[in-house]
């Protein structure tokens, strides 16, 4: 066995052997070997031909990919103070180093070569691809500029890729270390006996007596939806709203952070040539300028705004004439909204909640895989990282492998929050074989409690619905070539397309009537319970496409030219978008943009207004298998050829409109935006 479990590429990761000491000397041996094969393929006599430049390049990538998706991962979901410090030493130099292959005037030379010559036609269509791709990276990567540029676009990057590790760290360790103890049960009344017991069982294992809270998201969500005590929801809502912050504590405030971050990737742009960075972020995206963004966007907020209007005066009445609260705060809103819905509908979120224990809900997904896509998934066996993890392998219907996937479900200490998709191995042919891809899916769910089984929410069904569509785009890949198999290559306004595809299940009676068991019933979910339940589909939902909107405003605002000086130019502009489209404003100690993860240490700079845009793709496809059949085998395998299988290898509105037969339009997804006529 090798030593070195980040080097042995025999099969899948041993992640259980993965140790911080292994990072370091795993990462020098895969650079060197890399630095090598780099020297090779840019020699003068080193023919621009597909094999001689282009795979081994790639080879060199798929290791070193490989190897550091096994420690992203780990530095995410087991964060411990060693891995941490391993994770921190190496992004630099990993950093530098693949920012050095885009500013690598030879190898650019040698691709450019190639796109010219007489074998690029021998090529077929998706290596003809990954080369004009390849053309554009490298000169969005620099290759073009002065030396003294690019000494400086690379030192942008180093900076930029330690400064989004530090706001992630800082966002998680506020999180961790905050910790509010209650020694009387009945400050807790209104919340569900699961949420008590786990606060309960936490403070005894820290030694304690009494109950304590968290800020892990399940725990914040719960006090804010169910707790009873005013004062309690406002105590959790200002922990929750200023993590990481300048109310904080000092050593963990992101405000700097995300003026630097800013700074740094204006000068990015301006060096490549770019008005801005929302320019420079499109420029590999859908969208064709950030005006079209914000015309999409202030398009939406019209339609939106008089439903959101609507759902802030009910929620508004409500709170005076039925709970006495006249001056309805921030902390209030869920709590407020789902006493009214239990009022309007006749049911709250935890009593559905009760019909959805995990292991039922993964068979009823699998299910839904299975029936739309002619596959099988069993769970099986491998190393993992931690006891809550589980492996499963999806097989063809001949038996052959697809994919494998890990899931890691539920909230911890020393694990990032939110829910996400990454890759471990991409699929890949080399040597004329297959190497099958395999992915990771990352829940923050409540976890079991004793003798009772994990229970989700119908919002967690949702969520892990969507996060298994991005897996199935990257597991259900057919293209061969790494650079454009599963989810690369993929328009990062097009990519949300499959999750956000998958969560309409989670509406749809046949599929919820067999994914459902009572906890101690055992009964499935009643049918007027659904009906309640899709009866309260849009419940509040103007409020909630409003909020989203402002987000991804913000997003594109921040990054199209603005001069920011300080954390303050931040909170200003933030503000500014909230007096144009908001109705529902929080108060002023609210630091929502210090933990505004996806565009500060995520991928979503300049495009947060993706889940949006493709929303509209989603909601459209969606509507053909209405008409067709939920769960119609034909339509799933048309989808799955034309969309989840074609990965990068051609535009994604050729992939749709391929499916759909037809360019996109916005009916379908106002429509199941609840965009019908008030009442």
């Amino acid at each position: 066995m090798i030593d070195n479990p980040l080097l042995d590429f025999s099969g899948l990761p041993r992640f259980a052997d993965i140790l911080p000491e292994h990072v370091t000397p795993a990462v020098d041996k895969l650079i060197s070997a890399a630095q090598s094969v780099l020297d090779g393929v840019t020699r003068d006599d080193t023919p621009s031909t597909w094999d001689a430049v282009v795979a081994p390049f790639d080879s060199v990538k798929e290791r070193l990919g490989r190897v550091w998706s096994q420690i992203s991962h780990l530095n995410a979901v087991m964060n411990s103070p060693e891995m941490r410090e391993a994770y921190n030493l190496n992004l630099p130099r990993l950093t530098i180093f693949y920012a050095s292959f885009a500013q690598n005037s030879r190898l650019f030379e040698k691709y450019r070569s190639l796109s010219k010559g007489p074998d690029f036609v021998l090529l077929d269509r998706v290596r003809q691809r990954v080369v004009e791709r390849s053309l554009r990276d490298f000169r969005l990567g620099g290759a073009e500029l002065s030396e003294k540029d690019k000494g400086r676009f690379l030192a942008i990057q180093e900076e930029l890729s330690t400064l989004g590790a530090r706001f992630e760290e800082n966002l998680l360790d506020a999180t961790d270390s905050y910790e509010y103890l209650i020694s009387d049960q009945e400050v807790l009344s209104g919340l569900p006996q699961d949420y008590i017991d786990q606060s309960a069982q936490l403070a005894r294992q820290k030694g304690k007596d009494g109950f304590l809270l968290t800020l892990q998201a399940p725990v914040v969500m719960a006090v804010l939806q169910y707790a009873d005590r005013r004062e309690l929801r406002e105590q959790i809502y200002r922990a929750w709203s200023t993590r990481a912050s300048d109310l904080g504590e000092a050593r963990l405030d992101n405000s700097g952070i995300m003026t630097r971050i800013i700074q740094l990737r204006n000068q990015e742009a301006k060096l490549l040539g770019f008005k801005s960075y929302a320019d420079l972020s499109l420029a590999t995206k859908m969208a064709a300028s950030p005006k079209s963004v914000t015309d999409f966007l202030n398009d939406l907020a019209v339609h939106a705004r008089a439903y959101a209007e609507h759902d802030l005066a009910d929620l508004t009445k409500f709170a005076q004439t039925k709970l006495n609260i006249s001056d309805m705060q921030a902390w209030d809103v869920s709590y407020v909204s789902e006493k009214l819905r239990n009022d309007r509908f006749n049911f709250s979120e935890d009593q559905v909640r009760e019909y959805f224990p995990l292991d039922r809900v993964i068979k009823g997904l699998f299910r839904v895989t299975e029936t739309l896509y002619g596959l099988h998934i069993v769970e099986s066996a491998t190393s993992v990282w931690h006891p809550d993890v589980r492996f499963f392998e999806i097989t063809s219907s001949d038996g052959s492998l697809v994919g494998s996937f890990y899931t890691d479900l539920f909230a911890r200490s020393m694990k990032r929050g939110g829910a996400w998709m990454d890759e471990v191995i991409g699929r890949h042919r080399k040597n004329g074989i297959v190497e099958a891809p395999v992915a990771l899916l990352t829940c923050n769910f409540s976890p079991p409690l004793g003798n009772r089984p994990a229970l989700l929410t119908h919002d967690d069904v949702i969520t892990l619905f969507h996060e298994f569509g991005h897996g199935l785009h990257h597991l259900l890949t057919e293209v061969d070539e790494l650079e454009l198999s599963g989810i690369r290559g993929v328009e990062w306004d097009a990519v949300e397309l499959p999750s956000q595809f998958m969560e309409n299940f989670c509406w749809e009676w046949q599929v919820l009537s067999g994914m459902t068991r009572h906890v101690t019933s055992s009964a499935s979910l009643p049918r007027s319970l659904f009906d309640q339940m899709l009866a309260s589909r849009y419940f509040q939902s103007g409020l909630q496409l409003l909020r989203q909107i402002e987000y991804s405003l913000f997003d594109m605002r921040l990054h199209n030219g603005q001069d920011i000086g300080n954390a303050g130019d931040i909170m200003r502009l933030l503000d500014e978008v909230r007096i144009q489209v908001a109705v529902l404003v929080p108060p002023a100690f609210n630091r929502f943009a210090h933990g505004f993860s996806h565009i500060f240490a995520g991928g979503y700079a300049a495009g947060y207004y993706s889940y949006k845009w493709a929303e509209v793709l989603s909601a459209d496809v969606y509507e053909l298998f209405e008409e067709q059949g939920v769960l119609n085998p034909e339509i799933g395998a048309r989808f799955r050829e034309e969309i989840l299988s074609r990965g990068g290898s051609r535009d994604a509105m050729e992939s749709f409109v391929a499916f759909r037969g037809r360019q996109p339009r916005i009916d379908a997804l106002l429509r199941y935006s609840g965009m019908g006529p008030l009442t």
